[in-house]
């Protein structure tokens, strides 16, 4: 029997590797075991928490401040002795973070395989994002199964001479947890969500944290949401704010004393996502509510100058308004103000899945162990 270890540290990849641990935990036809490595540790331990997965192996490396060399050194040297005792056929890893690419480099060098779920995004820019596009890249190059979301991410693969045999479209695994977490009669806790919701105004969820905007990009950021508040009187910002303190000390200077800005403590994906069904208009620097919110019928306005997920702008759910001011004044009004082009958004069809990438995860998985024909790819 395959032994499959699944290795994830950050909150975003513990949401999309979730359902796929669960899903294999399930399936007699694999050993699974889990590693965290916590690069992030409270908002991991939420959503593992969430989605009821104890792991394995807890690395348990997060320290406040640490730089991408103290990462990339204590991910590398906790997974030395988890490799070398579990001896696994295959390391599962996600995405693009510092942990995948290390997680994927430890493997290599005890000459184990790797799978990448959500491979092939690309922008172009090694710097942008930063460190991500290179995370994945690398990863990339050292990985033996791919498994892209979308065709456009295997088509990626394939210029960069990836072994077309090896790369499977399954859609995207977000999809899969955020359908098995959005209920129809979610309850929020949080006084200040509550209040919000049983007013009347739209309601723009607003998150951004990316490096590349740390500095004058958020500042016009923060710049252009208080002027839409001065222009637009039926909206209400709510703001989950990163805990970085440059963020906060900006945010709090430009929006903090502004009636109809909420900010909020980040929250637990579950009432996360639900208050992104609840809001009107997304605007984010993240990559995963590219993703999320088109699922759920929410324009996204993205707060950067490139992005790894073109799929979206070309279905019409996304458009990319980097940090111009006014650029994102315009873009939020429009939106606001143009019923037409608000439902042209809403309605555009999600090109990130159904909720059965997990299901297709598994199939590619047992072909690649010989066990199962060639299953079917994910068709947008």
């Amino acid at each position: 029997m395959p032994k499959i270890l699944t290795i994830f540290g950050t909150r975003p990849e513990a949401i999309k590797m979730a359902p796929l641990v669960n899903a294999l935990s399930k399936n007699n036809e694999f050993e699974t075991k889990v590693a965290v490595t916590a690069q992030h540790r409270e908002m991991l331990d939420q959503v593992l928490g969430l989605f009821q997965i104890i792991p394995d192996y807890d690395l348990d490396i997060m320290q406040h401040g640490q730089t991408l060399n103290q990462v990339t050194s204590r991910v590398l040297n906790g997974l030395e002795g988890v490799l070398s005792k579990e001896r696994p056929d295959l390391v599962l890893v996600h995405g693009d973070t510092t942990t995948t690419f290390v997680s994927a480099l430890a493997s290599f060098y005890q000459q184990i395989p790797v799978g990448h779920v959500e491979a092939g995004l690309r922008t172009d820019n090694i710097y942008s994002p930063f460190p991500e596009e290179m995370n994945r890249r690398l990863t990339g190059s050292i990985s033996n199964i791919h498994l892209a979301p979308t065709a456009q991410a295997a088509a990626n693969l394939r210029k960069e001479n990836i072994e077309d045999n090896m790369i499977f479209i399954t859609g995207n695994t977000v999809i899969d947890a955020l359908l098995q977490t959005v209920g129809k009669d979610y309850s929020f806790t949080d006084p200040k969500l509550i209040e919000v919701l049983e007013n009347d105004s739209k309601i723009i969820l607003l998150t951004t944290h990316r490096r590349e905007n740390w500095g004058q990009p958020m500042k016009n950021i923060f710049q252009a949401v208080k002027e839409l508040l001065s222009k637009h009187k039926d909206i209400t910002v709510v703001f989950p704010i990163h805990k970085n303190p440059q963020i906060r000390k900006l945010a709090n200077e430009i929006l903090g004393n502004l009636a109809r800005v909420v900010m909020i403590e980040p929250l637990d994906y579950q009432p996360f996502a639900n208050l992104m069904k609840k809001s009107y208009i997304v605007m984010t620097d993240s990559g995963g509510m590219q993703e999320e919110a088109p699922s759920l019928g929410k324009p996204v306005l993205v707060l950067r100058d490139t992005t790894e997920r073109p799929e979206a702008v070309n279905a019409g759910t996304v458009c990319l308004v980097g940090t111009d001011k006014a650029r994102i004044m315009e873009q939020v009004s429009v939106l606001l103000e143009d019923q037409e082009q608000y439902r042209k958004m809403s309605k555009a069809s999600n090109p990130y899945g159904d909720g059965r990438a997990c299901e297709r995860i598994i199939g590619a998985l047992s072909y690649y162990f010989g066990t199962t024909d060639r299953p079917d790819d994910f068709h947008q």
